[in-house]
């Protein structure tokens, strides 16, 4: 398979839906999604790449969660980009589930705090932001009216900024680094 095909070079790609000889402009909202997901996606990796193997989570490899969720990314790409697919709800609930055990291990949040720690909070920090703004994309996406995006995905795509700030928490927790809370400044 070739890396490139010269058939974008138009400024026009295919969806999983496109009729036959149907293309989309890659100005389309759609695509402002997708690479908002793929952009997530590869920063998860990232995230991954800087846990090491022994990081575990209530009996589960740190690798293997963050894995998941790039799984899941994938299922969410396949659907804004017009495939059969979406997110069970079953895996959001799990989610939320996950998020509250993670939480039960940490002191509650009284405000808001100042990102940063450790290298590898810093980057789910990171990611953080990035699931936050790539859960805009998929629901404006979604009350266009261009592409409906499930529920399940839709409340999959929230959870999912939850997840990455409870293992933001937890990797400064462990790592003794204290949580501070912003001086704002007047």
């Amino acid at each position: 398979m070739a890396l490139f095909t010269r058939k974008g070079d138009d400024g026009s790609t295919k969806l999983f839906d496109s009729g036959p000889g149907k293309r989309a402009s890659k100005a389309s909202p759609i695509f402002e999604c997708l690479g908002m997901l793929d952009e997530l996606n590869t920063l998860v990796g990232w995230c991954k790449a800087e846990c090491g193997d022994d990081f575990a989570v209530h009996g589960r490899k740190m690798k293997i969660i963050l894995h998941d969720v790039q799984d899941h990314l994938f299922t969410l790409q396949a659907e804004v980009a017009g495939a059969p697919k979406s997110i069970p709800l079953s895996s959001t609930e799990a989610l939320g589930l996950f998020i509250n055990r993670i939480e039960a291990e940490m002191p509650p949040i009284k405000t808001f705090l100042v990102p940063g720690g450790t290298e590898l909070s810093a980057r789910l920090d990171i990611a953080r932001a990035v699931a936050r703004r790539a859960e805009r994309r998929l629901v404006t996406l979604h009350e266009s009216g261009e592409r409906a995006v499930s529920d399940s995905s839709r409340a999959y795509a929230n959870r999912l900024s939850s997840l990455l700030y409870a293992l933001t928490r937890l990797v400064n927790h462990r790592a003794g680094v204290p949580e501070t809370p912003p001086h704002y400044s007047e």
